[in-house]
């Protein structure tokens, strides 16, 4: 659907939610999965079935699964994100497109993308939204679609706006999050920020310096946030409003980049 509109250099904020705003991640073993997914499935070649190679109990070879059997055969979690290396039998990985940050709420997600080669953000997005629906649909044994139609995409057109949006995306969701809300957590900067640094499905760690995620490439992000305490700086100064122009706010200066 939207192959052609991606332009090679360019940078993306792509997100979706659930069908009717419902939840999309029930717990956190399926947040888990879907970073897997992200990060296993941008590859140029087909992606293999994580249902079977990454059992934690060995190859799975049904065809179809209970969801007691579901439960037992998987164990989706931290391991297999950040520590499990990419497979020796598959082909050298290729990947489809760069993701810069990321972050996962219960019911929608949001992902910040470089097109690095044609068509790569279009096949990433099938290969993902396919994958996840299958998995969840398999899980909890539902049928029909889980996000709420096609993802919504958003071209970043210049710097400002990719240091903002990538404190939106990956700082101040999270906060969505915190005992109060945003509205609270604004009160606190460095408690706010402590909050989101326990937060494990957000990209937010991986720029403070607490991870090295093998789902990221900082690209551009890496070049202006060199280091993890220019990055902590950024975010604790945009929270407490001090880089902002008087009268400003972080939504007026994405405009329609976020999530409506």
């Amino acid at each position: 659907m939207y192959r052609d509109i991606f332009v090679i250099g360019e940078y993306y904020h792509v997100y979706n939610r659930g069908n009717r705003k419902e939840t999309i991640f029930y717990e956190e073993k399926d947040m888990w999965r879907f970073l897997q997914t992200i990060r296993f499935f941008n590859d140029i070649h087909s992606s293999l079935n994580l249902l079977r190679d990454f059992s934690s109990k060995g190859s799975l070879k049904r065809k179809s699964l209970l969801k007691s059997d579901f439960n037992k055969l998987n164990d989706f979690n931290k391991h297999s994100v950040f520590n499990l290396g990419w497979p020796k039998n598959w082909p050298d990985r290729e990947p489809l497109v760069k993701i810069l940050c990321y972050c996962l709420l219960p019911n929608h997600f949001h992902l910040f993308l470089k097109e690095i080669r044609k068509g790569g953000i279009s096949k990433f997005m099938q290969k993902v939204g396919t994958g996840f629906s299958k998995y969840s649909n398999t899980k909890y044994q539902n049928v029909g679609r889980i996000f709420q139609g096609p993802y919504k995409i958003k071209i970043i057109p210049e710097q400002r706006y990719l240091e903002y949006l990538m404190v939106y995306i990956q700082v101040i969701n999270v906060l969505n999050l915190f005992p109060g809300g945003i509205d609270e957590a604004l009160k606190n900067p460095k408690k706010a920020i402590g909050f989101v640094d326990n937060y494990s499905f957000s990209s937010h760690p991986d720029y403070t310096g607490l991870r090295k995620s093998l789902i990221i490439d900082k690209d551009i992000l890496g070049k202006i946030f060199s280091t993890p305490e220019k990055y902590k700086e950024f975010v604790y100064q945009t929270l407490a409003g001090k880089n902002l122009s008087q009268g400003e706010n972080i939504s007026e200066i994405l405009g329609n980049l976020t999530l409506e």
